[in-house]
């Protein structure tokens, strides 16, 4: 098959029937929708730091296969950590940035990220892919390119094919067909189940209350009031504001139908919380929360116990809640293994990259491991 690749500056460059013809609309954070609505909106562009950069393969006038991909000048909101990289690169004299990142921007969500015709193999669209990226990266004196969160087959034959490749570990829960909160807490030790019931009755205990409300059903003034929680919050903790807009939250994610769901927690009346979440056929994710008051056990309740009955209710097998959260375990969120594939254009500075991941890889292995050893169930699932 004669492909060619072109680079893209705007996913306004694509058609979205094409796209989502290609990528399907099932894992939302691939829309052609979502993606297009973080340039429109203010948070992924050259400003920012997230230039858009997609790679499409095209046979003759058709688009056969897409990749996600920035042009990036920072590592912000990306969840892979390679500080000590640019570090490395800075002592040697060479400059890291700029870098292409094949991920979805601010999302640590594992999920697809080349999407091909069903005349390609996955084999071939990664092969054709690749090469276009290093001609591309050596042509434009890009120092390196990294593919985040990919699913883990296509991470392991990256990892063959020469790519280097990191693990770390997440926490998601999954549905064993419960039928509701309470059989999936038959599961926990009697001292695990009877902590995460004080939890849940400590948020009763201070009069909040908790609705949560699917597609429609979030008004515009809940998008406001989300809106005012999460830069709040991010303000708070780290003394700057939301890498994501007012108009992103407002207008894209309020147009993505049941795809979203919110959980607003009000108190005498006045909503305080919410915690934002997406969804596709078989993942509840969770991704934004945000606060103007802090209450005991709220957080757990909104962003976790909330989805979790959320999934039985609605027959969805896996939560994935974001990234990091040891605490995540002791309320039956299991330790799942996340990859992360790279490839670099200096030779020496590969050998060390190569390195780095081999001694790094028995650390994140033993840390899982230890990991499962402190869940809460009765006994290893």
């Amino acid at each position: 098959m004669e492909l060619s690749a072109e680079f893209i500056t705007s996913l306004e460059q694509v058609d979205a029937a094409q796209w989502e013809g290609l990528c399907g609309t099932d894992y939302p954070f691939l829309r052609h929708h979502f993606l297009l609505g973080l340039e429109q909106s203010g948070c992924t562009t050259a400003e920012t730091g997230w230039q858009p950069c997609h790679l499409i393969l095209r046979e003759g006038e058709t688009a056969v296969a897409a990749l996600p991909l920035y042009l990036k000048s920072h590592s912000y909101g990306e969840y892979v950590f390679d500080w000590s990289w640019s570090q490395a690169w800075q002592q040697n004299g060479l400059q890291y940035y700029p870098k292409l990142v094949s991920a979805i921007p601010f999302t640590p969500a594992t999920g697809a990220r080349l999407c091909h015709s069903d005349d390609l193999t996955t084999d071939q669209a990664w092969h054709m892919a690749t090469r276009a990226l290093e001609q591309f990266a050596r042509k434009q004196g890009i120092s390196s390119w990294h593919l985040l969160f990919p699913e883990e087959s296509v991470s392991n034959a990256l990892l063959a094919r020469g790519f280097h490749q990191r693990q770390a570990t997440q926490f998601h829960w999954f549905n064993e067909d419960y039928r509701d909160f309470d059989d999936f807490l038959s599961g926990f030790s009697s001292r695990k189940r009877k902590s995460l019931k004080r939890e849940r009755r400590r948020v009763q205990e201070q009069n909040l209350e908790l609705q949560t409300l699917v597609g429609g059903e979030i008004s515009a003034e809940h998008w406001e009031r989300f809106y005012h929680f999460y830069q709040y919050t991010y303000a708070k903790r780290s003394g700057h504001g939301g890498y994501l807009t007012r108009e992103f939250f407002t207008r894209v994610a309020a147009a993505m139908g049941d795809q979203v769901i919110m959980v607003m927690a009000s108190h005498e009346s006045k909503a305080v919380a919410a915690a934002l979440y997406f969804r596709s056929a078989d993942t509840l994710y969770g991704r934004y929360w945000g606060c103007e008051r802090e209450f005991d056990c709220l957080h757990f309740e909104a962003c976790y116990y909330r989805g979790i009955e959320y999934c039985i209710a609605q027959g969805i097998t896996r939560f994935d809640p974001g990234a990091q959260g040891e605490h995540k375990i002791q309320r039956g969120f299991r330790p799942v293994a996340t990859f992360s594939n790279h490839w670099i254009a200096d030779p020496g500075l590969s050998a060390a990259v190569a390195d780095f991941t081999r001694r790094e890889r028995p650390h994140t292995e033993a840390y899982k491991k230890e990991a499962e050893t402190l869940l809460p169930f009765k006994q290893a699932p």
